[in-house]
């Protein structure tokens, strides 16, 4: 009976050692098909193919992204996202804690001060950084957030921040509304921090739990999964291989005769920094004593306010896939969201809502944050009612319907990575895979966020999954034109001394950088949370205030009740 058993299990291992090695073959030869695929979407902001010029910029040594196989073009437009998302790290080698960048020590100044300004005309800040020493920094590199706001009209906007590389910065900022406007500069990562941070390409593992079924027992293992893993490790594949590389375990055991479920959550790789490192405000509780982790206003030198008169006329003409040619997209007014190159509509009653999306179904692909989306439209719209499909709460999937308006609205969060909680492999879809389903048509609504969960990893996994999603994207547009497609951005968040670490606004905005390059001039629609939240007066949250939420559905609402006919 044992001799059985044992046989059989034998054969169960050798079984899954050969499917692995068919997992790698795969993989090899869809990569290779990838390869010679041609895709006319590789376009710049002013949709123009991406100059084949820059080349030679250097790529993690990760998982062998290095050594991906890919299309002339997809290199090119590779190369240029990683040079257009490239921080200027100064090389000045180990920094005491005291030459390190202080925000209270730092300081800035408005340029062309003056008693009045037009609407319209540009503010120039001067700031300067210093150390805790008040001596002046050398060198730039530090991550720096600006924005004007007057609180008495809950108005605001943010500043574009040019670094001169001798610890000297410029901020522009365009005043779009009359009255007093104060001036705001923080510092959220000085750039010693970002030296050190930037350098471990992979800030966070995954933990994921296997059951093989021997008999009538169950026995499980945890295992410890990437986006990619260690050559000398044994694997498992457990992903989509049409799409490129698959997730992979680290598994305990060399082998597993089966699996019933798979648990993918996220946890932080806390040792991937030394603590030994001279900048010791990377260690947390320096970080919290400290408060350098914080985003930190700098002092001001001179008057901190501006007056603006007069008014400016405004464009109402759509700009598909803005990317970044309009600075900045738009401002906060009266605690309403008004776009510059776009006339937004107010959806403030549930009436409203239920007209624009009558006879529409609506797919929200993504994570947490268009999950808002989603959570605000059910609570608002009483005729919109969520069905219990007993899917975990923060994973879905979600469906709701209004069966008196014909209104279908679904949410599925994106695939691995991801970590809100314990998910089982089979309610992991990827966004692809799920734009290929989808028919389209006049009546079809589309919306995609994916940034949060990618922060811990290197911006060439962001590529390839970005890379994925646009192509399925361009499929569905060439089908059915009439589609509407809506891409929301990354968004800045609250920083403690963790996400500091691990996934700051430093990282998401790099991640932004790419998201709003990849998607330019495809005919898709932007919803440009990350302005959205960092020139509003509240605090900033991953998951962003219900007020700010609410303008961001009333732009997505604004492009979905365009006169597409």
């Amino acid at each position: 009976m044992w001799i059985s058993f044992y046989k059989l299990r034998f054969f169960c291992c050798l079984l899954a050692v050969l499917t692995v090695v068919v997992l790698v073959i795969n993989v090899t030869q869809v990569e290779y098909l990838d390869r010679e695929t041609v895709s006319a979407t590789f376009l710049d902001s002013s949709g123009q193919f991406v100059s084949s010029q820059v080349i030679g910029t250097s790529r993690n040594p990760y998982c062998g992204y290095e050594h991906q196989t890919l299309s002339s073009q997809e290199r090119v437009e590779e190369d240029s996202l990683l040079t257009a998302s490239q921080w200027q790290i100064p090389d000045v080698g180990p920094v005491p804690f005291s030459k390190s960048s202080d925000p209270s020590s730092s300081y800035f100044v408005i340029l062309n001060s003056a008693d009045f300004f037009k609407v319209g005309s540009q503010l120039e800040v001067l700031v300067h950084v210093q150390d805790f020493q008040r001596q002046p920094k050398k060198y730039g590199g530090d991550y720096l957030q600006a924005r004007i706001h007057s609180p008495k009209l809950q108005a605001g906007a943010v500043g574009r921040v040019v670094d001169y590389q001798n610890g000297f910065y410029k901020v522009f900022f365009t005043l779009l509304w009359p009255g007093k406007v104060k001036v705001s500069v923080s510092l959220v990562h000085p750039s010693e921090g970002i030296r050190v941070s930037s350098a471990p390409p992979g800030r966070e593992t995954r933990q994921g739990l296997f059951q093989e079924s021997l008999s009538v027992d169950i026995i499980s293992y945890n295992v410890s999964c990437q986006i990619c893993s260690p050559m000398h490790l044994p694997t498992t594949a457990l992903g989509d291989i049409a799409l490129g590389k698959p997730a992979l375990c680290f598994l305990v055991k060399f082998c597993l005769c089966s699996y019933i479920g798979w648990g993918f959550k996220g946890q932080k790789i806390k040792g991937c920094l030394s603590l030994g490192e001279t900048i010791e405000f990377l260690d947390y509780d320096q970080c919290l004593n400290l408060g350098v982790c914080k985003k930190l206003p700098t002092t001001v030198s001179g008057a901190n306010w501006a007056t603006t008169i007069n008014t400016h006329c405004k464009s109402n003409n759509l700009e598909l896939s803005q990317g970044s040619g309009t600075f900045p997209s738009g401002h906060y007014y009266k605690d309403q969201w008004k776009p510059r190159n776009f006339k937004i509509r107010q959806f403030n009653d549930p009436d409203n809502i239920t007209e624009c999306l009558q006879r529409k179904v609506v797919y929200l692909f993504g994570d947490s944050t268009i999950r808002q989306w989603f959570e605000y439209l059910t609570t608002f719209v009483p005729d919109l009612v969520e069905f219990n499909l007993g899917s975990p709460k923060n994973v879905g999937p979600f469906l709701a319907v209004d069966q008196k308006h014909n209104i279908l609205l679904k949410y599925r969060c994106h695939g691995p990575p991801i970590r809100f909680t314990t998910v089982f492999s089979s309610e992991l879809h990827y966004v692809a895979n799920e734009l290929n389903g989808i028919v389209g048509g006049k009546n079809t609504v589309v919306a995609i966020a994916v940034w949060s969960h990618f922060s811990t990893f290197p911006l060439e996994v962001y590529i390839r999954r970005l890379r994925n999603i646009r192509r399925a994207v361009v499929q569905l547009l060439d089908r059915s034109p009439k589609t509407v497609v809506v891409i929301r951005t990354a968004n800045v968040q609250e920083l403690g001394p963790e996400a500091s670490l691990f996934s700051s606004d430093w990282y998401n905005f790099q991640l932004d950088t790419v998201l709003r390059k990849m998607f330019s001039g495809i005919g898709v629609y932007l919803v440009d949370a990350w302005e959205m939240t960092l020139a509003h007066y509240l605090p900033h949250k991953l998951h962003p205030d219900e007020v700010i939420v609410k303008n961001q559905l009333d732009m997505f609402l604004s492009f979905v009740c365009l006169p597409h006919d």
